[in-house]
């Protein structure tokens, strides 16, 4: 989603010129990146954003001189699949069919312009990226909305939903916080970061958070605008902060809640909620990660703050975060 975004901001810079968006709209078999992936090529040759892992780029580029020049947008298919490709002089290996558009873009292309203000309020975006050209409908990208139902048969359009931005709400602004939330920054996440204590929950302290909530341990949850779809870890490192935090959290249908600290504590602090009522249904037990992380050996804050991420994804994935050399089904779904 961070690659999306920077490409969004280019489009919608003043000084950004002339682009050619290529985007991949179909994988057949193994493919390093899925449809969805975008490289923007900027005048002077900067780009933004991969559709692979470095072998279709050098052609691409290629390619997108042509296409800025004539305008005229095309689709190119790369065939990997067989076990002594050479292409350009570069073994890929992929053994997959991928299908690339390529087009040039007009200055703040309206479809930008939308998503931006989507990502900034955190709602979906449906685009449709033409691969089969009509006599009524060119190449290209465009809302979801802008397209005619009948206009093209389904096969030749890629619909690509963009979801909202992934929101992760940090309770605790200690020092172990700040390497979480650049990470979760990292990944074009929307990071929350609330505290008690304003001394900590700061701009300084967290420069990548998108918001900063100061408030008491009891009112933090209620003003940290969460939905069914947040990610939130408690680390207060205080007790008492983090019983009313958890009384008001576990209820909640949260995509993911961890809690650091030993499953002693953990154990402690669920006790303490039953003795006031507080019983965890078999749904808020599975969802609650304590001690929070994977078991990744880590003992400093950057690698615990890796290990709560990983975690978190692989839970946003249904993963089970085992090794891929054990998983025996295709690493894309």
């Amino acid at each position: 989603m961070k690659e999306l975004q920077a490409i969004v901001r280019a489009l919608l810079a003043p000084t950004t010129g002339k682009t050619v968006l290529a985007t991949l709209v179909t994988v057949e078999g193994s493919s390093y990146r899925r449809p969805g992936a975008r490289l923007l090529i900027a005048a002077g040759g900067l780009t933004f954003g991969s559709i692979s892992g470095g072998c279709l780029e050098e052609d691409v580029l290629a390619r997108a001189k042509r296409v800025m020049a004539t305008g005229q947008a095309e689709t190119v298919v790369y065939d990997t699949t067989r076990e002594n490709d050479l292409v350009w002089g570069v073994g890929l290996g992929c053994h997959g069919v991928v299908n690339v558009v390529i087009e040039r873009l007009p200055p703040r292309p309206a479809w930008a312009v939308a998503l931006d203000e989507n990502i900034t309020v955190r709602r979906s975006t449906a685009l449709a990226i033409v691969h089969t050209a009509s006599t009524t409908v060119p190449l290209g990208t465009r809302l979801a909305a802008e397209l005619p139902a009948d206009a093209i048969p389904v096969t030749g359009v890629f619909l690509n939903i963009v979801p909202p931005l992934t929101a992760l709400v940090i309770f605790g602004a200690g020092d172990d916080a700040q390497p979480l939330a650049r990470l979760a920054h990292e990944l074009g996440w929307h990071v929350t970061v609330a505290d008690p204590r304003p001394a900590f929950a700061t701009s300084p302290r967290f420069p990548t958070a998108e918001r900063l909530v100061v408030a008491p341990a009891a009112e933090l949850a209620g003003r940290s605008s969460l939905d069914p779809g947040t990610l939130a870890v408690v680390m207060t490192h205080h007790y008492v902060h983090d019983v009313p935090l958890l009384r008001t959290l576990l209820p909640q249908p949260l995509a993911y809640l961890g809690l650091l600290g030993p499953k002693k504590r953990a154990a402690k602090i669920l006790a303490d909620l039953a003795g006031e009522g507080v019983v965890l249904t078999p749904a808020q037990h599975a969802r609650l990660h304590a001690p929070v992380g994977l078991d990744l050996g880590a003992d400093s804050p950057a690698q615990v703050a890796l290990a709560i991420i990983a975690e978190m994804q692989a839970s946003l994935s249904g993963r089970d975060a085992r090794p891929l050399r054990q998983r025996t089904r295709p690493i894309h779904s």
